[in-house]
C-alpha cells in the first residue's frame, strides 16, 4: 500500500467520543486524548482504500441495514508526539489558542462548528499497515448562551 504523505481538510464535521482530557476508559490509555470525526460515505471508503484507521458505528436498531453503517475517523489530538495540534476556540469574543492544561474544556461544550486538518502516520507492524489520523490544527465554534453573549458585549466596551 502507498504512503499517505497529505494532510486531509475537513470542514463543518461532527466531532464524537471526545475526550480531550485523556481520562482512561475501556478503549482508551490515561493519557491519549482524541475523539472521532463522522464521515461521509464517500469519504470514507476513499479514506479507507488509502489506508486510513475508519471504524463504523453499531448500528442503534437491528433493522438498520449493515451497508448503510456510519463511517467515522479515530483522531489522536497528541502533545508529545512530535508538533502539538493547535486548537482554537471560537466564540462571540473572538479566538483563544487552547493549551494542552485547558484542551479538556471542549469535552463539556455545545460545538456548533468544527473545521480541521488531521495529518497522517503510516505505520507497519508486524506485517500489518495502516495509516493513523494526528490532529494538526482544528477551530472549534461553540454554542453560547445568553448570558455568556451578554458579558462578552461588556467586555468589549
Amino acid at each position: 500500500m502507498p504512503r499517505v504523505e497529505n494532510t486531509v481538510l475537513m470542514e463543518g464535521v461532527r466531532i464524537i467520543f471526545r475526550n480531550f482530557e485523556g481520562k482512561e476508559g475501556k478503549y482508551n490509555a490515561k493519557g491519549t486524548r482524541n475523539f472521532g470525526v463522522i464521515l461521509d460515505p464517500q469519504v470514507g471508503e476513499s479514506m479507507i482504500n488509502d489506508g486510513w484507521n475508519v471504524k463504523f458505528l453499531e448500528p442503534r436498531e437491528e433493522e438498520e441495514d449493515e451497508t448503510e453503517r456510519q463511517p467515522w475517523l479515530p483522531v489522536e489530538a497528541a502533545y508529545d508526539k512530535g508538533r502539538p495540534p493547535r486548537i482554537v476556540l471560537v466564540t462571540t469574543r473572538g479566538r483563544t489558542n487552547l493549551t494542552e492544561e485547558d484542551v479538556e474544556t471542549l469535552d463539556w461544550v455545545d460545538i456548533t462548528n468544527v473545521d480541521l486538518i488531521v495529518r497522517p502516520y503510516n505505520w507497519d507492524v508486524n506485517g500489518k499497515n495502516g495509516v493513523k489520523a494526528y490532529l494538526q490544527s482544528m477551530y472549534v465554534t461553540i454554542e453560547e448562551d445568553d448570558l455568556e453573549r451578554k458579558y462578552a458585549e461588556m467586555d468589549a466596551q
